[in-house]
């Protein structure tokens, strides 16, 4: 979503703590951490995360849920997200439940209500969470643009570039310094 910003660590905290149940804890640790869109996190069943009653290593969005419907896409799942799945029951729910059986209207209130109450300036959005992760990992890969943009799994670099864009401080700080 335009203009909206990834989160530093301590806005995630933030955050966080004003999210009051496992399943909104959840949601958000496991935008954070996948970096699916908010579309795809919602067409998640139990049955994609977990196997013999257990959570699995990996998750995968279906071709048909993702944007543009050309190829589905497969995450690792961060222990943050095995840990929130479990705290969430995801093991006692019946297979072919949704996850998260809200709609995207309700998810954005929920992450936009939690910035709210955290007093974080900015525009925070469901699409923030996914620009967290953009940025998290494209510092992590050594500001490695490819890797990043498989991350993602986007088809042009463009995006990607445009996930990245939005370090203006630090654009403002290297230019006062030169």
């Amino acid at each position: 979503m335009l203009g909206s910003k990834p989160l530093s660590e301590i806005e995630i905290k933030l955050i966080l703590a004003e999210l009051t149940s496992e399943r909104n804890k959840c949601l958000f640790i496991m935008g954070l951490k996948t970096g699916f869109r908010i579309s795809e996190l919602l067409s998640l069943t139990v049955r994609d995360v977990t196997q013999y009653n257990k959570i699995r290593d990996s998750v995968t969005v279906k071709r048909a849920k993702m944007k543009g419907k050309n190829s589905s896409r497969t995450v690792v799942l961060h222990d943050q997200v095995k840990l929130a799945l479990e705290n969430m029951g995801v093991l006692l729910m019946h297979p072919n439940d949704r996850l998260f059986p809200i709609c995207r209207m309700q998810a954005s209130r929920i992450i936009k209500d939690a910035a709210n109450k955290a007093k974080i300036e900015g525009k925070v959005s469901t699409h923030s969470m996914r620009k967290t992760l953009a940025k998290n990992v494209y510092y992590a890969l050594g500001k490695d643009l490819i890797a990043t943009q498989k991350a993602l799994g986007h088809k042009s670099m463009n995006s990607t570039v445009s996930y990245l864009s939005f370090d203006q401080d630090a654009i403002d700080n290297a230019i006062r310094s030169n």
